[in-house]
């Protein structure tokens, strides 16, 4: 097996933990620092998963948009941000809400990359044209659930909405 293989493998398996660890019981000892990264991927996936499904429409779109995105922003290879965007999903169809998502988020993150994934996840917003039905609401929760403030969600808007209008 070549040393990539053994990587992309090795990285698979990681993803596939990660359900586990969102169901387990916190402990008082810190997670590894990469199980720790890993969580704040399945984290981000599925806050972007969820706002693109808030419509009741999965477009083809917005999930080229995340697949793009993690592979990006997470430096992973197509079959490794498919395989993050799957056991995100199942991740949070094993949830009640996006409540432990976002205390990942709050935990392990600094309030400047909780801003950059709200960016991220106003791309999916406007991924599909622009912003529909729910989408402000649920953004409106997002940063409540992230303690980022009105003024920053909304700069994170507006600048996704000028780099929309710039690229269109």
């Amino acid at each position: 097996m070549l040393r990539w293989e053994r990587q992309e493998t090795q990285e698979a398996r990681m993803f596939k933990n990660i359900i586990d660890l969102f169901t387990q019981e916190e402990t008082k000892t810190q997670p590894e620092p990469s199980y720790s990264r890993e969580r704040v991927k399945v984290a981000a996936c599925v806050l972007m998963l969820e706002v693109a499904r808030i419509d009741e429409e999965f477009s083809d779109d917005e999930r080229d948009h995340i697949l793009k995105t993690l592979r990006e922003r997470y430096s992973l290879s197509d079959a490794d941000a498919r395989e993050l965007l799957e056991v995100s999903t199942q991740t949070r169809e094993q949830s009640v809400d996006i409540w432990q998502f976002t205390h990942q988020i709050n935990k392990l993150c600094p309030v400047k990359e909780k801003i950059e994934i709200v960016e991220e996840v106003w791309r999916v917003v406007v991924a599909d044209g622009g912003i529909h039905g729910n989408e402000s609401s649920f953004m409106r929760k997002l940063g409540t659930l992230l303690n980022l403030t009105r003024h920053q969600i909304v700069d994170a808007k507006v600048k996704i909405l000028e780099e929309a209008r710039g690229a269109g």
